[in-house]
């Protein structure tokens, strides 16, 4: 009965009609998001570092994208946008919403924001979300207020592994928009148990699915370690791990077998032609992973900042083994998704990314558009091949790079393309107008 009535609150706000011949068409989503993984972090990404079998055969089940982006280069910005559409600087979350009550843990995901999960359940999908959230911490802001019905996991940006702690040592592991002290267990295999479970409790009807891993994000905590933090201290030294890049790679591979852990419960119940799974990284690696041979880590605007991994599966309608170069980034998701799920928003809520359905499906083309980049006072713009980085770099300020050409960003252009240089730096300056101007804005503290 909750659901309907939900369900029935939000078609009055989105004015979606899903007839039962659409019911009938439209896939269950499950979307998948690691922490922190860089571009070359999987073996099916030319890791020898870390071996994602898993992955890798759900790549070989479908399309593995060379040039996905994450609309940010650090956490919370990207999940903003994935969830919204939208560039997160409309969306009113262009940094990083910190534990620390003397920075802004105040912020959040406003209630004026439509997100995906709401767009979802008002076309008679059941929602779940197991993991990072990172879009506030006030209890306003739990997950379960923004469209998903069933949520565990932690709010913060981290916590410890194995103690539930957020990097401040205060509790955060969730049911819902509870807090629960009595479940025990390493994060991610916690979360695709609860996963698996949402799975199997909605076989029978349309579901969306959010799984945002911790891993491999700090701290580096393999299964068979221990806690690592204090409750109202937060990380102890001398616990920490020596040996990270081993813990990093064992983490990787919990992630990947749980990964696995889905697509076994979606062949056991038959649901793997009726599904599509999507898995992507929240931004590149920083120095503990790999970004292959792109230039930059995480919170930079270079390639390693945001060119991330993305495999798209979805059996019968996305060819096997396909290799998809064209430029996508994380703002498509929503409207791809809506748009398998013949699910809309309300006509005068922008969306800023467009739908990858026929790219997929059809293997068609994108038309040309440009991409941005803005996290910190650093700056970029996508246009085809070309790219304008702007104060990444102290000694050269502005830099222009074909990246088709030059993926490792070595070879500045820009005194050699002043004029495409120029054109790319206005079309930046209108976008960084337009999204301040329409921004939706935080409370102050």
């Amino acid at each position: 009965m909750k659901f309907l009535l939900i369900t029935a609150f939000y078609s009055i706000l989105f004015p979606a009609l899903v007839t039962a011949e659409d019911k009938t068409e439209r896939p269950n989503i499950v979307l998948i998001m690691a922490d922190d993984l860089g571009y070359g972090d999987l073996s099916c990404y030319g890791s020898t570092q870390c071996d994602t079998p898993q992955l890798d055969r759900l790549a070989a089940r479908g399309m593995k994208f060379t040039d996905f982006h994450s609309s940010g280069t650090v956490c919370s910005p990207t999940r903003a946008g994935l969830l919204t559409g939208r560039y997160q600087q409309r969306a009113g979350i262009d940094g990083v919403v910190y534990a620390d009550p003397k920075r802004n843990r105040h912020h959040g995901l406003q209630k004026n924001e439509i997100t995906l999960a709401q767009s979802m359940q008002a076309a008679g999908f059941r929602t779940g979300m197991f993991g990072k959230w990172h879009l506030g911490y006030q209890r306003q802001y739990n997950p379960t207020f923004r469209g998903f019905e069933q949520f565990v996991g932690y709010v913060s940006g981290n916590v410890d592994y194995f103690a539930h702690l957020d990097g401040t040592g205060v509790f955060d592991w969730w049911h819902n928009a509870n807090l629960n002290r009595e479940e025990q267990g390493y994060v991610t295999h916690l979360i695709t148990d609860h996963a698996v479970n949402f799975i199997r409790q909605q076989k029978d009807n349309p579901f969306f699915v959010y799984i945002a891993h911790e891993a491999v994000h700090y701290p580096y905590q393999g299964p068979d370690d221990k806690p690592m933090r204090k409750e109202g201290v937060g990380d102890i030294k001398s616990a920490k791990r020596k040996d990270i890049s081993n813990a990093y790679r064992e983490m990787n591979t919990e992630m990947d077998r749980g990964i696995g852990k889905i697509v076994s419960v979606l062949d056991e119940l038959k649901l793997t032609d009726k599904t599509f799974i999507f898995f992507l990284s929240d931004n590149g690696a920083n120095n503990k992973g790999s970004n292959g041979k792109l230039r930059g880590f995480k919170g930079s605007v270079w390639e390693g900042g945001h060119r991330v991994p993305a495999i798209a599966c979805w059996p019968g309608q996305i060819p096997a083994g396909s290799v998809c170069d064209e430029t996508a980034i994380s703002i498509d998701l929503m409207p791809t998704i809506l748009d398998l799920a013949h699910a809309t928003v309300p006509a005068n809520h922008q969306l800023d990314g467009i739908s990858l359905r026929s790219l997929l499906v059809k293997q068609q083309k994108l038309k040309p558009r440009l991409i941005y980049w803005d996290y910190n006072g650093r700056s970029a713009v996508r246009q085809g091949p070309w790219k304008l980085v702007l104060n990444q770099n102290r000694q050269s300020p502005v830099e222009l790079f074909h990246i088709q050409k030059d993926i490792s960003e070595s070879q500045n252009l820009a005194g050699k393309q002043p004029q495409r240089v120029q054109e790319l730096q206005t079309a930046f300056s209108a976008w960084k107008k337009d999204v301040t101007q329409t921004a939706t804005p935080q409370p102050k503290k």
